[in-house]
Order: C-alpha cells, then structure tokens, then sequence
C-alpha cells in the first residue's frame, strides 16, 4: 500500500495484479470521459474487463474505491505535470515559461476537458473526493514550499508557504477558467504572478 492508493484498497502483489488494476483504472478513466461518474458502474467496468464486478472488491474494496483511483489517475495526467515542470524550473522566468507552455494543455482536447471538469464537480459533492483532493493540495503545496527553500532561501516560512498557496491555487483556478472558459489567455494571470512572486 501506498500513500497513492485509495483508503481500504487491497494493492495487488504480483505484475499481474497490478496491470488488472491498472487496466480497471484506465477502464474507468474512458468511461468517465465518456458519460461522466454515473458512467462508471460495477457492471460496466466489469463489461469491458471481462472480469467478474466482484472483482472490483479485490483490487479497490468496491466502486468508490475505484472511483477515488480514477480520480487519481486523472490528475496524475492534467496537473502533476505541470507541477513537475513547474518545479524543475531553475527560476522564476523558467517557471512562469514553463506554466506558458504547459498550462494550456491542461485540458486541450474534449477528453481532458471533460475529465479535469469532472474531477472538479466530484470533489465538490462527495467528502471522500474532496478529502483526496485537499492531500492533493497539502502535497502540491509542500513541494513548493521546498522549492522555494532551495532557490530562496532568505525568504521567511510564511512567504513560502503564502507563495505555495498561490502557486497551487493558481493551478486550480486556471483549471477552471479555462474549463468555462476555452479560449481564455492564460499570460495576464502568469505575468500578474510572477510579479508577485518576484518582488522583494
């Protein structure tokens, strides 16, 4: 088991296992992009596995131990890359420049816009989402705050923990700007950070 893996799930122990998780997530991710959370059932998962829905048990102690995976997995592919990027920067320009090219591709194409806006409303309705997504957070935040202590180390705790929060509540604002907002330019919102951030 690890932090990465849903309360209650039963992480299997051998490559095969771990492939039929890995296969039931990514079963669950299409049928999510495709009708949303009432999409992914026991019996559809089941369907397109071939496998028996009990077996959802097994690897996820049940649906919503499937769901809060997909959730996961989901993120992994629209955010966690930009944060990589964002914290492999060598310094504030490189890390705006980074956000510039990545930020958009959030959520290009009607898969991931569908995803990224289904991950927002669940987290919304239902506490075992939302708490997956506030250990997102408190994860994303700690790992600026790192950062930042590595390139500026003069600054106090509390600007780098300010400035973490804004990072990653940037992140998830202009997730949903672009969400209801396609075509929206995401430059003014970056340079209006990096001024922020750069100033003394």
């Amino acid at each position: 088991m690890t932090d990465e893996d849903p309360p209650g799930a039963r992480r299997p122990a051998t490559p095969r296992g771990r492939a039929r998780r890995d296969q039931l997530v990514r079963i669950g991710l299409d049928l999510l992009a495709e009708g949303g959370w009432p999409a992914i059932t026991a019996r559809a998962v089941a369907d397109r596995a071939r496998i028996r829905p009990g077996l959802l048990h097994h690897y996820f102690n049940g649906l919503p131990g499937l769901h809060v995976a997909v959730a996961q997995r989901a993120g992994e592919m629209i955010i966690d890359p930009v944060v990589d990027a964002l914290l492999a920067a060598p310094d504030t320009p490189a890390a705006v420049q980074a956000l510039r090219d990545l930020v958009p591709d959030m959520i290009a194409g009607e898969r991931k816009l569908r995803l990224a806006a289904e991950l927002l409303v669940r987290a919304l309705r239902d506490p075992r989402m939302s708490a997956e997504r506030r250990d997102w957070a408190r994860a994303v935040r700690g790992r600026v705050a790192a950062r930042l202590a590595e390139l500026c180390p003069d600054w106090p705790l509390e600007r780098r923990e300010g400035t973490a929060m804004l990072v990653t509540a940037l992140l998830d604002g202009l997730m949903l700007q672009l969400i209801l907002d396609p075509g929206l330019p995401a430059d003014p919102a970056l340079d209006a950070t990096a001024a922020l951030v750069g100033k003394p």
